[in-house]
């Protein structure tokens, strides 16, 4: 990877010039967002589990994979584009379908067995409970 200082008059000049290629060139933008996307993910630690949320809208569980193996949770899909029409005409085109895969490694161990997952108006949550020797132990500090 390399570094390039910023330079605010070359950015706004690229910016111009992409904005007017993408406007004039729908096919390719169109493309362009129908690549890839990766869904907002939200992970918290709680004393005895992890608790992981994804947004998914438009999908359904059947759409969805959850795989827990040495220590990664893996979350794949397949956001399926609505039939296309040749007639429409389209002013914007934001939402993105396609495959996508998040993984996220777990540095605590957990029980793979008690791993839930519930699917509920569009966002995923799955909990992943610590094992014993993962939850934190409160010490009790004797003053003598």
């Amino acid at each position: 990877m390399t570094l390039v200082k910023w330079n605010p008059n070359r950015s706004l000049f690229n910016w111009g010039e992409d904005f007017f290629e993408d406007f004039f060139n729908a096919d390719r933008m169109l493309a362009r967002r129908r690549e890839s996307w990766y869904p907002a993910v939200d992970i918290e630690e709680h004393d005895d589990s992890y608790q992981v949320s994804v947004e998914l809208p438009g999908m359904g569980k059947d759409d969805i994979q959850i795989n827990y193996s040495n220590g990664v949770l893996t979350i794949t899909g397949e956001k399926k584009e609505e039939k296309e029409e040749k007639e429409r005409n389209y002013h914007c085109y934001e939402r993105r379908f396609g495959k996508f895969e998040r993984s996220f490694r777990i540095h605590s161990e957990i029980k793979p067995d008690k791993i839930d997952a519930s699917f509920k108006d569009g966002v995923l949550h799955v909990e992943l409970p610590k094992a014993e020797t993962a939850k934190p132990k409160q010490i009790e500090v004797k003053v003598k």
